[in-house]
């Protein structure tokens, strides 16, 4: 039997594979299992990232150039970022919670105002630059660019509930509508290809590591969940069988 550290990551993550998709025979322990990891894991992972590549080099490479060797100069301005961050950990303390208001205004604030100007350029100004009609075109070309037009137009006028959709406008928002269902339903069609790849790769991870170069990882360790699924099940309709008649007993 080959045991070694590939063969085990190997295993765990048919294991971890396997317990999520158990959740299609219910909440169960693997899920809830494989769930806590997952979680554990990403915040984890996702702080010591952000520690090591942003804060560590970026503010206290600043503060403390003599000791942290990441190529910048002292500078006495990120202390207040400095100040900020202790401030939001003091949400942990009920006495000194409200200090946490400061850095959360700031970080809002902040979000915000550069927010508006990529949703202007972005959201407005490139929908109206990309709804224009260029006639230099080719006819396809201008073609698409008429039927981009009539369709921001008219789903614009389908939010439009100033005036009651009746008439000349009833019609334009319900071509709004057609419009807006086709786009909806490509993204989700769109979305779904992507979770059914994925699932796919996954499908195909499964068959190649129940072979026996990976010492038949994923029928073992399939056919282990469904022994315990199985009796965890039989023991929790026991148990709920004997909590009603319990109950039974009691309303007698």
């Amino acid at each position: 039997m080959i045991l070694n550290l590939d063969i085990i990551g190997v295993w765990l993550s048919v294991l971890m594979t396997l317990c999520i998709l158990s959740y299609l025979y219910g909440d169960n322990p693997f899920y809830k299992i494989a769930e806590h990891i997952f979680v554990g894991v990403s915040a984890g992972y996702i702080f010591a990232l952000t520690w090591w590549d942003q804060i560590w080099p970026n503010l206290f490479g600043r503060l403390f150039p003599s000791y942290v060797d990441a190529g910048f100069d002292f500078s006495p301005s990120y202390i207040i970022p400095l100040i900020l961050g202790i401030f939001m950990l003091f949400r942990l303390i009920p006495s000194l919670s409200w200090l946490a208001r400061f850095p959360i205004a700031f970080i809002v604030g902040m979000a915000a105002g550069l927010k508006v100007y990529v949703y202007i350029n972005s959201n407005i100004l490139m929908q109206i630059q990309n709804s224009a009609i260029d006639f230099s075109k080719s006819g396809g070309e201008i073609f698409n660019h008429i039927l981009i037009l009539v369709g921001v137009i008219s789903s614009l006028v389908y939010f439009f509930f100033s005036k009651e959709h009746k008439g000349t406008i009833g019609k334009i928002s319900k071509l709004g509508i057609y419009f807006l269902m086709i786009k909806f339903g490509a993204s989700f069609g769109f979305a779904v290809m992507g979770r059914i790849s994925l699932l796919i790769g996954r499908f195909e991870e499964l068959l190649t590591y129940s072979s026996s170069e990976f010492n038949y990882a994923t029928p073992v360790v399939f056919i282990i969940m469904i022994i315990v699924l199985g009796y965890w099940s039989f023991r929790d309709n026991k148990t709920s069988g004997n909590e009603d008649n319990a109950a039974n007993e009691l309303t007698r």
